[in-house]
């Protein structure tokens, strides 16, 4: 091969490469919005998506509250944020969302201490977990990723609405497709009738996720609150750390230099939660689904108006909102 062709060849190659990432980076926060004097809680920002999200709102001018459960890693990720970020407006409140003692005592010193709460991302979630209970008794990724979130938003519900407009975001993931809501078993306490899936029990949290954020839209309508849920598309993160000693996990640890061609970086992740959290054209709408910074269509079961109610009627039994 002559140096010619071999230019050409490298040149072609670093093209198909720019453009391969320009695709699997997804579309970008446009937004310039300042958040002066807006307080914004995050929870999982010790690392991934969270972290970049907490950075890119802390330069905006946020107070930024970092809800982790790692008090190490929590104050390690404050540093790195303010750092980052050129903001001291950053601290760390423990939250473990497998307790629900964790989630109402981080409520109440949210409500103790702070007046206002302008943006709640429920970013935290686990993925591919082995099979597990939390504390209280629900399956961990129901637990975690749907139950956890439910109860904070609405312990937090006060100082939303008296900070009006203000917004929920929600992660969620593509994955709802694939989930089911079996109302007889969404306690996670019940006998289940299906062997577990760890991958399954993941979609179906993440479906309870959708679910929650289109009805706590209609709950909240005229409120001045605004709720989305997001799909952040393939991202490196910690949750592959789920797979260390599985067959999957070695595979993925074998592929793993052709996803860092076709996954997001933790901050191309976070730009469809920064988009829904601070663009000026979401003012006004509520309860929607989007990916890669622009609105996308739900599965069918996600629009299941029926199930989305009677969820959240189960689930405030579940947390204790409304006495059984």
């Amino acid at each position: 091969m002559s140096i010619t062709s071999g230019l050409l060849l490298v040149g072609l190659v670093t093209c198909v490469f720019y453009y391969i990432r320009r695709w699997a980076a997804g579309g970008v926060c446009q937004s310039k919005r300042r958040l002066d004097g807006k307080t914004v809680i995050i929870t999982g920002a010790n690392s991934g998506m969270g972290k970049e999200t907490a950075v890119n709102l802390a330069k905006r001018g946020a107070r930024v509250i970092l809800a982790c459960r790692n008090d190490k890693r929590g104050e390690a990720a404050v540093a790195e944020v303010k750092q980052r970020s050129g903001s001291n407006a950053v601290l760390y409140r423990k939250l473990d969302l497998e307790e629900l003692e964790s989630i109402r005592k981080f409520a109440n010193k949210i409500v103790e201490d702070d007046e206002r709460v302008d943006i709640l991302i429920n970013n935290a979630g686990i993925w591919a977990h082995p099979h597990s209970k939390t504390v209280d008794g629900f399956e961990t990724h129901f637990g975690v990723n749907y139950i956890g979130h439910f109860y904070l938003t609405n312990l937090l519900l006060g100082r939303l609405r008296a900070s009006a407009p203000s917004r929920v975001v929600n992660v969620s993931s593509r994955a709802h497709i694939i989930g089911h809501i079996d109302l007889d078993e969404v306690d996670g306490k019940a006998t289940r009738t299906r062997p577990y899936k760890k991958m399954i029990a993941y979609a179906e949290s993440k479906l309870a996720v959708v679910l929650f954020t289109r009805e706590l839209a209609k709950r909240l309508d005229g409120t001045g609150v605004t709720t989305y849920v997001v799909h952040p598309g393939c991202v490196r993160t910690r949750l592959q750390r789920m797979l260390s000693g599985t067959l999957i996990g070695y595979v993925y640890n074998a592929i793993y230099p052709f996803l860092c061609v076709l996954w997001k970086s933790p901050s191309e992740g976070a730009q469809t939660t920064i988009h829904c959290a601070v663009d000026e054209r979401l003012d006004n709408v509520s309860g929607r689904y989007y990916v890669d910074c622009a609105e996308s269509r739900l599965a069918a079961c996600a629009e299941d108006k029926a199930v989305a109610q009677k969820l959240w009627e189960i689930s405030e039994k579940q947390t204790g909102l409304v006495k059984q």
